[in-house]
C-alpha cells in the first residue's frame, strides 16, 4: 500500500514539476525579477560600502596617447560637492568644448534623490579654476555620457538615453545652457555610450549594449538621415575589455582612433585606444595601439580604483584630456 502511494506521489510531483517548468519557460511565472532586484540592491549597498564616488580631472600631453597630470592643476577639478542645484552622488563622463578662450565641460551628475543622471556643466578660462553653472538637461529617464560635438558652427549633443531605448540628438539653441531636442538617430534598443564622428564625408556611430561586451557600428550621410547597420558588425563580440566606448573618437595623423573602457573584472578600470586602419561602408579593421592603457587606476587618491572616460582634443600645440576617476572608500 505504501509502495503504491509513493509511486502515485512521485508521478504527481513529477507532473507538477513539468507543468511548472513549462509555465516558467512560457509565462515567466517564477519571480526572476524579484530575486534579481534583491540581488542588485544588495550588490549596490555593498558597492556603496566599498567604492568611492566618481569625479573629473584634467590631463595633458604632446600626444593623445601619452598624457599626464598637469603640475599646476590639482585633480579632481569637479566633484559632486560642486553641484549646487541638485544633491549629486557623483559626476562623470565629461565632454568639453573650447571656444571664446573658455573651456566648457559637460558631464553626468547623478541625482541622489531620483537616481537619474542629469547633464550639468562648468566653465574655466585656464583649466585650473572651475565654476559650476547648472543642470542644463534632464528627462524622465536617465541621461549620461553627453557626447558634445560641433557641426557647421552649431553645437550638438548626444547623451546616452538607453532607458528610453533611443539615441537622441540635441542642439544648442543658445550655447552653452539652452538645448532643444531635435530627434532620434536610432530607436528600439537600449543603446549605450553612443559615440559619433565625421570621417570621409560620412557620419559614423559606435554603440554598445548594457552588458558592455558587444560593439556595433552604424553610418549615415546625414545626422538625421537613414542610419545603416554596418555589415562588419559586431565590431567587437563577447569582450568586456574592448567593447564599451570611453569618450570621443578623434582624428590623429589622418586616421580615426576610438577609446574603449575596460569593464572586466569590474566596471571602469582603465581606457585603451584603438587605431581604425580601414573604414568604409563595407569594411572595418582596427588595431590596439598598445597593451598598456592610456589612462588607468592609480591605486591612490581621486582615481585610485579606476578611470573609464576621456575626451581628447588638441588645443593649440597640446592635447587636453578631460577624464574621470573613481576614488577608493575613505
Amino acid at each position: 500500500m505504501n509502495y503504491y502511494i509513493l509511486i502515485i506521489g512521485f508521478i504527481v510531483i513529477s507532473a507538477i514539476s513539468i507543468l511548472y517548468g513549462i509555465a516558467i519557460q512560457r509565462y515567466k511565472v517564477f519571480p526572476f525579477h524579484f530575486f534579481k532586484n534583491i540581488y542588485q540592491k544588495l550588490n549596490k549597498t555593498a558597492n556603496k560600502n566599498v567604492y568611492g564616488p566618481w569625479s573629473i580631472g584634467v590631463l595633458e600631453g604632446s600626444s593623445p596617447l601619452e598624457l599626464s597630470e598637469v603640475k599646476n592643476i590639482t585633480n579632481p577639478i569637479i566633484t559632486a560637492k560642486d553641484i549646487t542645484d541638485i544633491d549629486a552622488r557623483f559626476v562623470a563622463d565629461p565632454f568639453f568644448a573650447y571656444t571664446n578662450k573658455k573651456y566648457y565641460v559637460f558631464f553626468e551628475a547623478l541625482n541622489r534623490k531620483t537616481g537619474l543622471g542629469e547633464i550639468g556643466y562648468a566653465v574655466s578660462s585656464d583649466l585650473k579654476n572651475w565654476e559650476y553653472k547648472k543642470i542644463i538637461l534632464k528627462e524622465a529617464f536617465h541621461l549620461s555620457y553627453p557626447y558634445l560635438f560641433l557641426w557647421k558652427n552649431e553645437y550638438y549633443m548626444i547623451p546616452e538615453s538607453n532607458q528610453d531605448r533611443s539615441v537622441r540628438l540635441y542642439k544648442a539653441s543658445n550655447f552653452p545652457d539652452k538645448w532643444k531636442y531635435v530627434g532620434n538617430i536610432l530607436n528600439g534598443y537600449p543603446f549605450s555610450d553612443p559615440s559619433i564622428f565625421r570621417y570621409m564625408d560620412k557620419w559614423w556611430l559606435f554603440v554598445t549594449i548594457p552588458e558592455s561586451d558587444i560593439l556595433n557600428l552604424y553610418y549615415s550621410d546625414e545626422l538625421l538621415g537613414e542610419w545603416k547597420y554596418h555589415p562588419a558588425n559586431p565590431i567587437i563580440k563577447s569582450n568586456k575589455h574592448y567593447a564599451r566606448p570611453a569618450g570621443r573618437v578623434i582624428i590623429h595623423n589622418g586616421l580615426p582612433y576610438r577609446v574603449t573602457q575596460d569593464v572586466e573584472p569590474y566596471y571602469g578600470i582603465q581606457v585603451f585606444a584603438f587605431e581604425i586602419t580601414e573604414l568604409t561602408e563595407n569594411t572595418y579593421s582596427e588595431k590596439l595601439v598598445s597593451k598598456e592603457p592610456i589612462i588607468t587606476k592609480s591605486g591612490q587618491g581621486w582615481n585610485a580604483r579606476g578611470m573609464h572616460h576621456i575626451d581628447l582634443q588638441k588645443i593649440g600645440g597640446k592635447w587636453v584630456g578631460i577624464v574621470d576617476g573613481q576614488e577608493a572608500k575613505k
